[in-house]
């Protein structure tokens, strides 16, 4: 079977469309249906696709949603330097080596960025 479906979309891993779909809610005014997000993407993809995708992104906890008429409008949990730092922490969450983690990060911050995280962790100094 081919990558292209006659008068489909393109066929993309769900992490592009999860990622195309949450660039398009982050740059939304408020939360989205999937009628909305259906209209906004282009690309003709389905949108029964638009609510599986959405259905699983709130499963991941990535979107929260609220009851908009008879279907849900959805929202991202956090904006995007919110998502890297939730990436960065389940990473660490992931190892029993946490100090040795830790420790590699730091040494391959630039400068500008050791200071930074200095003054992040330490404000009244």
């Amino acid at each position: 079977m081919g990558a292209h479906t006659p008068g489909r979309g393109s066929k993309r891993p769900n992490g592009a469309r999860e990622a195309e779909i949450l660039d398009l809610l982050q740059r939304a005014d408020g939360a989205l249906t999937p009628r909305e997000v259906t209209e906004r993407i282009g690309g003709g993809l389905a949108y029964n696709s638009v609510v599986t995708i959405l259905t699983r992104m709130h499963t991941k906890q990535l979107l929260t949603r609220t009851p908009r008429g008879r279907a849900y409008a959805y929202a991202p949990v956090t904006d995007d330097p919110g998502f890297a730092a939730r990436r960065m922490r389940s990473v660490l969450e992931e190892r029993s080596d946490r100090q040795d983690v830790l420790a590699r990060f730091a040494d391959g911050l630039s400068t500008a960025d050791a200071d930074l995280l200095r003054q992040l962790l330490e404000p009244d100094q």
